[in-house]
């Protein structure tokens, strides 16, 4: 037997009484810790639309019916709970059995409500009596006896609240729209009675109450430090974040080149992101409603990991000179990579893999592009004395962040194969170019040309010297275009290993950066926080007695944590399908795969 509710509803007052059906069952709700509480009054919260009633404290002898009244009145202010006297609970350890149940039974003269119940522990039984008393309308027909555990009902939050949370409403606040499920209004009403729980057993007062707190408030010092100190830190970080966001947003960054670079690097964009998210973090206010505090607790414990992990690796990098090492491998490395494309088009130059080639576009574009790895390898050689302090500084960086060591790390490997790139971009726009000729130019052997206007083919008479000059070009472009789409086929292979490598690097940036660590821990170490529903455990059924059952939490999965609470990313991931992806690359149009949000696209 389960149920999955979400959300939190208002609460309301029930002055109203539900009708007596035939068979009608009434439910109870019952801390599990008042189990044991010595007699006294039932204090909670009547649901007459719900035919449910939900005990949140046991208040025990003596105590002054006015003092009861007075005490109440002030935690429905509070909470603006409707908190009631339900009843009277007995816990038959006392001698004089008989005398406490009379009692107990002038209570409801004193303490009038249309609903009344008489709960009572027999002595050396397990079984319990429950009595419900509704008014003119006479004893319920049936009691169902729910034990819950108040403390995790009250710090729970049960779900599914994905539409909420996946739009990232952080202002989104419960509304009181429906009443239609016990659970929600059950929930409800313990997480607004915070009120009523701050009294304890240790309090000097003429109330004496049992829930789950009436053993003391835990507390800590270094808990309440934090919070004093939590105010002035945040608006030492907000001032601190104002300046550089005053910075960033100088109009000396809209000057062309800085602002073609800022959308550019993976450093300038993951920079940019996290300090959107120190922004947030460094907010005096209080965090609106359980979506905005998980937001901000999985963007705190982040950016500390991020952090941490940051200096692991820059310790590690300034041990035993690995730096040194890095800089002197580095260099090696590129002309070995260099020496290689040469060697690659030495042989496309010949006779590849016994393929007959255009012999004189064959040796312009292998000489085109044997000239710009030469110019290449001279700017290597040129930047090596710098390589290793350039490393140096790359390494300090790593105090900002993994993430911030990884994106440059991404825009390194972007440098270091820029000259794949420009192979790549050249192979393609001269193939593209060939490959949308032969089509415009296929189409005038059918009569048919393109209507730019109307974007569609249309029909169209050529005289013979269009179509003379048509075929004698289209032969041309024809011939041509295998030695174009070898060249094509070679360095867009080689660019898309590159690529291939920094999706790897995003995706670690992006595992850092999204995976709501807060939320996958609290489901680890205390599940009940995130909850998909409850179940309900037959404790005893007997005849003549109410039917007891044990509510339980079932958490959420895993997979639906992350999917629920997963932050965003500055990363626009390629919308293209797999047969789009593939019909690009054939007629040879440009593949950027991370284009960012802010970017327009071809």
């Amino acid at each position: 037997m389960g149920h999955a509710e979400s959300g939190r509803v208002a609460s309301r007052p029930s002055s109203e009484i539900p009708s007596k059906s035939p068979g009608m069952a009434m439910k109870l709700f019952f801390p599990s810790c008042c189990s044991a509480a010595e007699s006294g009054l039932l204090i909670g919260r009547w649901i007459p639309e719900q035919n449910s009633a939900v005990v949140l404290a046991v208040l025990h002898f003596p105590f002054i019916p006015g003092h009861v009244k007075m005490y109440l009145a002030d935690i429905r202010k509070v909470s603006q709970v409707d908190v009631c006297v339900l009843g009277t609970w007995s816990n038959s350890k006392e001698d004089k059995e008989e005398e406490l149940q009379q009692f107990l039974g002038d209570l409801s003269t004193i303490f009038y409500h249309d609903l009344w119940v008489q709960l009572r522990r027999e002595k050396d039984s397990k079984f319990w009596s429950c009595r419900m008393q509704m008014g003119n309308l006479g004893e319920a027909d049936s009691v169902i006896l729910i034990y819950y555990d108040q403390r995790k009902a009250m710090l729970s939050l049960l779900h599914p609240a994905e539409k909420q949370l996946a739009a990232g409403d952080s202002d989104a606040q419960p509304t009181a729209a429906t009443h239609s499920s016990d659970l929600r209004a059950v929930f409800d009403t313990v997480a607004q009675s915070k009120a009523l729980f701050v009294r304890d057993k240790y309090d000097e007062g003429p109330i004496k109450l049992t829930h789950w707190q009436s053993e003391g408030v835990e507390g800590s010092i270094i808990v309440e430090l934090s919070k004093q100190a939590a105010v002035p830190t945040c608006m030492f970080l907000s001032m601190l974040l104002s300046l550089v966001s005053g910075v960033c947003e100088s109009r000396m960054l809209h000057i062309w080149p800085l602002s073609f670079v800022w959308g550019k690097l993976s450093t300038c964009q993951q920079l940019g992101h996290r300090l959107s998210q120190l922004r947030l973090l460094s907010t005096s206010t209080r965090a609106q409603g359980h979506i905005q505090f998980m937001r901000k607790a999985n963007i705190l414990v982040s950016l500390l990991l991020d952090v941490a992990l940051g200096l692991l690796l820059m310790s590690w990098l300034y041990q035993k000179n690995r730096i040194g090492q890095l800089a002197d491998t580095l260099i090696p490395v590129a002309d070995h990579v260099a020496h290689e494309l040469q060697d690659l088009l030495q042989w496309l130059m010949g006779v590849p893999a016994g393929l007959k080639m255009n012999r004189a576009l064959d040796q312009v574009l292998g000489r085109f592009f044997l000239y710009h790895i030469h110019l290449w390898i001279s700017y290597i050689h040129l930047m090596s004395p710098f390589i290793e302090m350039i490393l140096w500084y790359v390494g300090l960086s790593a105090c900002l962040g993994l993430t911030v060591a990884l994106s440059i790390l991404s825009d390194i490997i972007a440098l270091l194969t820029f000259h794949i790139y420009c192979f790549y971009v050249y192979g393609a726009r001269l193939y593209c170019l060939k490959i949308y000729g032969l089509s415009s130019l296929w189409r005038l052997f059918r009569g048919k040309k393109w209507n730019v206007l109307r974007q569609r083919v249309d029909s169209c008479s050529y005289d013979l010297d269009q179509l003379f000059i048509g075929t004698l070009l289209f032969t041309i472009l024809l011939f041509l275009l295998p030695t174009t789409a070898l060249y094509y086929l070679v360095f867009t292979m080689l660019r898309l290993l590159v690529v291939l490598v920094q999706a790897v690097i995003h995706l670690l940036v992006d595992l850092i950066v999204c995976l709501p660590l807060y939320s996958v821990g609290l489901r680890l170490c205390r599940s009940y926080r995130l909850a998909a529903g409850v179940k309900f455990h037959v404790l005893e059924q007997q005849a003549g007695k109410p039917l007891r059952l044990l509510m339980q939490f079932n958490p959420l999965s895993y997979g639906r944590v992350v999917q629920t609470y997963r932050l965003p990313t500055y990363c626009c991931y390629p919308k293209d399908s797999w047969g789009s992806l593939c019909k690009k690359l054939f007629v040879g149009e440009l593949i950027y795969p991370w284009k960012q949000k802010t970017e327009k696209q071809d």
